[in-house]
């Protein structure tokens, strides 16, 4: 499947927010987007798109050296396509560009596909936030990832081997 990454605009709001309200049954407000783009100095927000159409979007938090995932969803008619994947290896490289040596997120305990995908990216669960969910008091998982520092050149063994 072809499309591009690119940092969040204004302009792509209209296409987060349908995605935005038919992903969660607590959906972000407009201003709550805008507020993250224009006023945290500590966000960073990238957005999926094909044909100039908004497919999915993410959204990380960086400080000092940890990133926290805020965010993450695909438009429905486009989920189990690695539009997910590809944005969230996009966000994490960002976030190591950064200094982040690890990454956090919570997830609802029944979002098994989301839960699926961070473990395949390297996220392992370190616990659980009981009633994390206000809208139906459903736990969150906590997972972390522990980032590599990018390499300038391939690893070689003692040999000279790679």
């Amino acid at each position: 499947m072809d499309f591009e990454i690119s940092p969040m605009r204004q302009s792509d709001l209209d296409g987060v927010m349908k995605i935005e309200k038919a992903s969660f049954p607590t959906p972000w407000s407009r201003n709550a987007f805008l507020s993250e783009i224009y006023e945290n100095s500590r966000a960073c927000y990238l957005v999926a798109r094909q044909n100039s159409k908004v497919i999915g979007y993410v959204g990380i938090w960086i400080i000092l050296d940890e990133g926290h995932i805020t965010n993450l969803a695909v438009h429905p008619d486009f989920r189990r396509r690695g539009v997910g994947e590809k944005l969230m290896r996009a966000i994490m490289d960002y976030a190591r560009s950064k200094g982040a040596k690890r990454i956090t997120l919570e997830v609802r305990v029944s979002n098994l596909g989301a839960q699926k995908l961070y473990e395949k990216l390297g996220f392992v669960s370190v616990g659980i936030r009981p009633g994390y969910y206000h809208d139906n008091g459903e736990d969150a998982m906590i997972m972390w990832k522990n980032e590599q520092p990018p390499r300038d050149r391939p690893v070689r063994d003692h040999h000279g081997r790679r």
